[in-house]
C-alpha cells in the first residue's frame, strides 16, 4: 500500500487536494482509501445508526451500496488498518503521525510558519507558498505519480529494532532518500504476515516465538525440506 497524508494550516483546502488526488487514483484504476482527522468530532444525525452508537462499544452498518464500522472510543490508526485495504491510502491532517510521508497543502494563514507542518516528513507541497527543501507540485498528475512513487506506511510501533529511536526518525530518512523502508525490520523480516493485504508488523521477539513454532511443527510433516515455506491461511 501507497500512503501519504495531507497536512496543513485550517481551511487550506486539504479535502479538495484529497478528493482530486483519489478521483485521479481511481482514474487509473486504483482502489483509494481515505482516513480523516477531526479535532471536534463529526456530525450524526439523529438516526437509529446514532442510537445505538450511543450505547454500544462499536456499531456496523451494513447497507445495498455501503458499509462502515463505528467506534465508541478513540482508535488510532494502525488500529483500523487491516479494514482500509486499498492501493493508495489518504489521510487528511494527523500532523503528530511520524509513520508516513505527507504533503504539505500552503494555502491559508502560515503566520506562525511551517516548522509545525514537520516539513522533513514531506515529498511535496501544494499551494501557494513554499518551503525551502520540498519539491512544489502544481498539477494533480505529476503530485500522484510522486505518491506511488514515494508514498509508504511505517508500522508505527516505536520498537527500535531498526536501530532508530521511534518510526519517525526512520520516515525521515526514508524521505530523504537515504534509506528505504526495508530498514524497517518489522516489517521485513523471516517471516511475513500479511491480512487482506496489508502486512502485519512484528516485534522480533514475536517473530521468533512464531517462526520456530511454525519451523518445528514442518518439521514433523512428511515431505519436509529446509527452504521457502508459503502458508495460507483463514482467519
Amino acid at each position: 500500500m501507497k500512503a501519504i497524508s495531507i497536512v496543513g494550516p485550517k481551511n487550506s483546502g486539504k479535502t479538495t487536494l484529497g478528493i482530486k488526488l483519489a478521483e485521479h487514483f481511481k482514474r487509473s484504476g486504483l482502489t483509494v482509501a481515505a482516513a480523516k482527522f477531526s479535532h471536534h468530532g463529526f456530525d450524526w444525525k439523529d438516526t437509529d445508526t446514532s442510537a445505538y452508537a450511543g450505547v454500544c462499544d462499536a456499531v456496523a452498518g451494513l447497507g445495498p451500496s455501503e458499509t462502515f464500522v463505528h467506534w465508541t472510543e478513540r482508535r488510532f490508526l494502525p488500529d483500523i488498518m487491516p479494514l482500509l485495504t486499498a492501493d493508495v491510502l489518504i489521510v487528511e491532517g494527523g500532523k503528530t503521525l511520524g509513520f508516513l510521508p505527507r504533503i504539505l497543502c500552503l494555502n491559508g494563514d502560515l503566520s506562525d510558519g511551517t516548522d509545525w507542518l514537520s516539513p522533513d516528513l514531506a515529498i511535496g507541497s501544494y499551494g501557494d507558498e513554499t518551503v525551502d527543501g520540498v519539491p512544489v507540485f502544481d498539477d494533480i498528475p505529476a503530485l500522484a505519480e510522486t505518491i506511488l512513487e514515494k508514498g509508504f506506511l511505517l508500522p508505527g510501533m516505536d520498537c527500535e529494532t531498526c536501530g532508530r529511536p521511534d518510526c519517525r526518525t526512520l520516515a525521515t530518512e526514508i524521505v530523504a532518500g537515504t534509506v528505504t523502508t526495508k530498514a524497517c525490520l518489522a516489517m521485513h523480516n523471516s517471516i511475513e504476515v500479511d491480512i487482506n493485504g496489508s502486512t502485519v508488523a512484528m516485534k522480533p521477539f514475536v517473530e521468533d516465538i512464531i517462526s520456530a513454532a511454525i519451523r518445528e511443527m514442518l518439521r514433523t510433516l512428511k515431505g519436509y525440506a529446509p527452504g521457502k515455506a508459503t502458508i495460507r491461511l483463514d482467519v
